[in-house]
């Protein structure tokens, strides 16, 4: 009985708030804001690309309209086929580089949240943890911890500071 008991007064136990040392880590925030000025620079070329063809489309309507009025209705429904497969060529293109652009965000993300775990996992062995416990608003794992056990803020420190010696 008493074996038991040491064995179990031994076990050095600490919990983080996943969702508090995520979102508030540096590399994260970078990722975001670096996401952002990507996202702008996308949507104002999309922009600019779109104000493009429909001055084109309005000028090709119009030039299709006078061959329609010149009896030259085979010219004029070429030129507006064009113009529609221009449209989604367009289309294809701007919703592939969206997708290319999330797709780069959510794999860096996934990065910061390796990050994370592996640190945590270093932490806790260079620590001497028997147990580091995760929890978050979403998935409270832990419903109760003493303010000692909750190492959120010393590991968001420590990541942070490697994160800037890295930088």
């Amino acid at each position: 009985m008493a074996l038991v008991l040491s064995s179990c007064q031994k076990q050095k136990i600490g919990f983080v708030d996943n969702g508090e040392v995520i979102n508030e880590y540096q590399k994260k925030k970078d990722v975001e804001a670096d996401f952002q000025v990507k996202q702008e620079a996308f949507t104002k070329r999309a922009d600019s690309i779109s104000q493009a063809f429909q001055a084109e489309a309005q000028s090709t309507q119009t030039e299709a309209q006078r061959l329609a009025k010149s009896n030259n209705l085979k010219k004029a429904e070429e030129m507006m086929g064009g113009l529609q497969q221009k449209q989604q060529m367009l289309q294809q293109q701007m919703q592939y580089e969206q997708q290319q652009l999330t797709q780069l965000f959510q794999s860096q993300i996934d990065s910061v949240i390796v990050d994370v775990k592996d640190f945590v996992k270093e932490y806790g062995k260079a620590n001497g943890y028997t147990y580091i416990l995760g929890t978050s608003d979403s998935a409270a794992s832990v419903l109760y911890g003493t303010d000692e056990n909750d190492l959120s803020d010393t590991i968001l420190d420590a990541l942070n500071a490697k994160y800037e010696e890295v930088e």
